[in-house]
């Protein structure tokens, strides 16, 4: 039985815009260089602390708020997250990713199904909240330019 409105060509299209519409932020991660926007339709970062950090304002897939955080020369020193979703740790953290992993899994329980605290010597990742309302933020300690502090990562 044939499908009318579906065709190879359609699905390889359709597999392609897909491909091409994800892999737009999936290269920004903790330690990576934060992307410029090259057209006139990208919103250029916001600056702040007089310069000491530039901001960026993403919506994920799930609707979740992420602001990705860089120094002024560009690399990404932390996220921070809002919404009903938790984002995609393993693709934020990058690099940390395996850290973080290795800390949570040395975490003795507390009790406190609703938030949790990962303290390593490269990265430190705050999240919690209840279901739909997920917040939390991940930096890295050791970038945190002169002036900065972990506070000002909201």
């Amino acid at each position: 039985m044939r499908i009318p409105c579906f065709s190879p060509a359609f699905a390889i299209r359709t597999v392609m815009a897909a491909l091409l519409c994800a892999g737009t932020g999936a290269r920004a991660e903790l330690g990576g260089t934060m992307p410029i926007p090259t057209d006139s339709t990208g919103t250029a970062p916001q600056t702040l602390l007089n310069g000491a950090l530039r901001l960026r304002t993403l919506t994920d897939a799930g609707n979740t708020t992420i602001n990705e955080y860089a120094t002024s020369t560009g690399q990404i020193i932390a996220y921070t997250w809002q919404g009903p979703t938790m984002p995609d740790l393993r693709a934020l953290l990058g690099p940390y990713a395996g850290s973080y992993r290795t800390g949570a899994a040395g975490l003795a329980p507390d009790g406190n199904l609703h938030a949790s605290r990962v303290v390593r010597p490269d990265v430190i990742v705050e999240s919690g909240g209840p279901m739909r309302g997920y917040v939390g933020r991940a930096w890295l300690p050791a970038a945190l330019p002169p002036g900065v502090a972990a506070s000002d990562l909201r």
